[in-house]
């Protein structure tokens, strides 16, 4: 690149505390743990972009669970924020992708940055690079996370390095073990290291941050402890204590075969979420949630129509589900029905029964498989709001939050964030302990 180009794409960035470490850290494992907003990872991918323009040739790659979830997370900040300038210079050009080959970020000098998810990663994987950085690192396996290491031998930089970062989850998760035991450098990040948040020379918070701050200060329990505390916290009063994310969250299956029985679930929401979720069974009996509408302020009647859309393929719409089961909500239920020609039960509302239902599906059977499992592309979309009020935004986000009353003893699990739950027990009570309905067709 010229020093003319240069001197009209001027990018402005001063790393402090965590990210200025980060910048300097040079370990073959690098993880930034922190609260949320902290800056963590506007910190990983201005190294990236620097590493790409300081060393012509480089090969980089970011890193998500699935491809999808980095649309509207990591690739926001990295074209509105982080390489801006680059992209509107031409510096920096977006290469869409193909068939054998992913899509990535060409860099003027040769270097690349390439863009993919652990649940499609053929074509990632097939190649060998400089830097990894991996957005929410919790969400990977460890066998994702070493497979990742085995590509880091392109050797256009003087080290190779997988840079990740993430908000804490529980101290027993294999990452944080990970740090703990020295083959991954954790650095700890504060809200102070974040200077959109927090004015260093004047030692205040900034008026965003202010704002920002007092929306986590609201947060309880161990959302507060993650996300404004920052610390590797376990939920107390768990009541889902065998969930393992390691052997209850499955790849993704796309469209089921239509052998298999579908089952849909809906809990109503308007200012709380509505939640449909589209469960597929197996022939061995197995549950997969493997589509989920989780939304505020929609209208049933336009859930209805996004509903239809989620279970139509380029073939057509899939087999009709075995039944619809929806919590108590008169109104709700007939709106639905008229709008998808489709006939609904009321659940089975008995909490304590729904929940040892689910309890007994989450065990390890004989075959060493449990008989429920949650898809880790599920959602269909993204709730802005609730993922800025620091809300669960999937029903995966619920259960390991899912938690007992401290009031009422074991006797009643507590009544925030558990939209998801309560449609995870409606099934598992609706199949295991009631039995099985056949569906009514509305004409």
């Amino acid at each position: 690149m010229s020093a003319q180009a240069l001197e009209r794409v001027e990018h402005r960035y001063r790393p402090v505390g965590s990210a200025r470490d980060l910048f300097h850290c040079r370990d073959p494992e690098v993880l930034l743990s922190g609260a949320a907003g902290t800056g963590k990872s506007r910190a990983c991918l201005e190294k990236l972009h620097s590493m790409a323009l300081s060393n012509p040739g480089m090969r980089g790659v970011i890193l998500r669970k699935t491809a999808v979830s980095l649309g509207s997370t990591a690739l926001v900040t990295y074209r509105e924020h982080v390489a801006k300038e680059a992209l509107a210079s031409g510096e920096v050009r977006y290469y869409g992708g193909s068939a054998q080959e992913a899509a990535s970020y060409r860099y003027g000098n040769g270097s690349v940055i390439v863009i993919g998810g652990m649940d499609k990663a053929t074509r990632i994987m097939s190649s060998e690079y400089d830097v990894a950085y991996v957005q929410e690192a919790t969400e990977l396996t460890e066998d994702d996370w070493e497979a990742i290491t085995t590509r880091l031998r392109n050797g256009a930089v003087s080290f190779q390095q997988i840079m990740a970062d993430c908000n804490p989850d529980a101290p027993h998760h294999w990452l944080k073990q990970r740090c703990d035991r020295g083959a991954t450098t954790l650095i700890y990040c504060r809200h102070e290291d974040n200077p959109r948040l927090y004015d260093a020379t004047a030692d205040v918070w900034t008026p965003e941050g202010s704002s920002y701050i007092a929306r986590l200060d609201a947060l309880t329990g161990v959302r507060y402890e993650r996300l404004r505390a920052g610390k590797w916290a376990a939920a107390e009063g768990l009541i889902f204590d065998t969930f393992d994310p390691a052997v209850h969250l499955h790849k993704p299956i796309g469209h089921p075969p239509d052998s298999w029985t579908r089952w849909w679930v809906v809990d109503f929401g308007f200012t709380n979420p509505f939640v449909w979720q589209a469960w597929a069974e197996d022939p061995d009996g197995r549950l997969y949630l493997y589509r989920e509408i989780y939304r505020t302020q929609v209208l049933v009647e336009d859930h209805a129509r996004a509903i239809i859309a989620a279970t139509t393929t380029q073939h057509g719409r899939e087999p009709r589900p075995r039944d619809v089961i929806c919590d108590h909500d008169a109104e709700g239920r007939a709106t639905l029905e008229s709008k998808l020609g489709l006939s609904t039960t009321a659940a089975h509302k008995s909490v304590l029964e729904g929940i040892e239902a689910v309890k007994a599906r989450l065990k390890v059977q004989a075959d060493g498989k449990p008989r429920l499992f949650i898809c880790r592309d599920a959602l269909v979309e993204r709730d802005a709001a609730l993922a800025e009020a620091k809300r669960p935004v999937c029903t995966q986000d619920e259960v390991l939050e899912y938690v007992w009353d401290d009031k009422t003893r074991k006797e009643q699990p507590r009544k925030e964030n558990d939209h998801g739950m309560d449609c995870m027990r409606y099934l598992c009570a609706g199949i295991d302990l009631v039995g099985r309905p056949r569906m009514r067709w509305i004409r």
